[in-house]
């Protein structure tokens, strides 16, 4: 089970470095698989296991946005004066998006994520702005429509456990960004809702549930572990690509990927 962990966490490295996500879209349908496999759907882990998946996949979102970030940061692909207003209401948003998940049954939280991620697809391949080549120079945002966008940003990714670049990458594309600088901002914004998302989901669901010794509230910490290695390693093999990707393949490409993860979470028990 670690193995296929170390793996699948090193293409979330690469698909955080490159496509501004990996957490979630990597992480949940893996675990998911991987708890009911081993544990058996009746098992305390099964039963727990979309909780478990979220969990986790929000605590490894900490190390990889920040890696990534640095990544991005050192490759002058951040536009921080755009990310700096969104990420105290993300973080806001995160703690009541993890709240809400953690009283949510599994089943419906995956029903969810289905939803969302066809909304998504549907919208970015049908609504023009997103697989456009764009200028690079982004349009910002009013107080207003930064604060209703961070908030609804961190309490729909706490709650699914997806890191929230599924939502700022077609929203920075629609604004003018190229496919590189919207994925550089995915990362740091996906830390303030890694970090509160976490910390929710801990304290909220400490002790409700015997998991066992190595689980802190939902987050499973030798599975977290081996995750963090494997991302590291995709995040160092995958830098070298940051900005070399034509605009059009990379967002044809993460269409591609969210419409591969969609498939998994539809046929998956």
């Amino acid at each position: 089970m670690y193995s296929v962990l170390l793996l699948c966490g090193g293409l979330a490295g690469v698909t955080t470095v490159l496509f501004g996500f990996g957490g979630g879209f990597v992480v949940v349908p893996l675990m998911v698989t991987l708890l009911i496999a081993v544990h058996g759907a009746d098992s305390v882990a099964g039963q727990a296991a979309m909780h478990i998946a979220v969990a986790t996949s929000t605590a490894l979102m900490i190390f990889a946005a920040s890696l990534s970030t640095w990544r991005h940061h050192r490759r002058r692909t951040v536009q921080w004066r755009l990310v700096r207003p969104l990420v105290g209401y993300i973080a806001i948003g995160a703690v009541l998006g993890a709240a809400a998940a953690v009283s949510v049954s599994g089943e419906w939280v995956r029903w969810m994520f289905v939803g969302y991620l066809a909304i998504t697809i549907a919208d970015a391949t049908l609504r023009p702005g997103f697989l456009h080549r764009a200028s690079g120079e982004v349009r910002p945002m009013g107080r207003l429509m930064t604060a209703v966008t961070g908030l609804f940003i961190g309490i729909v990714a706490a709650f699914l456990g997806v890191g929230g670049s599924v939502m700022t990458v077609p929203l920075m594309r629609r604004r003018g960004a190229s496919m590189t600088a919207a994925t550089a901002m995915a990362n740091p914004l996906s830390l303030p809702m890694a970090i509160s998302g976490t910390a929710t989901y801990v304290l909220l669901s400490a002790g409700d549930t015997p998991l066992g010794a190595w689980y802190a509230g939902y987050v499973d910490l030798r599975a977290l572990l081996a995750l963090a290695v494997g991302s590291w390693l995709g995040i160092r093999l995958a830098s070298r690509w940051i900005g070399r990707i034509p605009d059009r393949i990379h967002a044809g490409v993460y269409l591609l990927l969210l419409t591969v993860v969609l498939a998994v979470m539809v046929v998956m028990h």
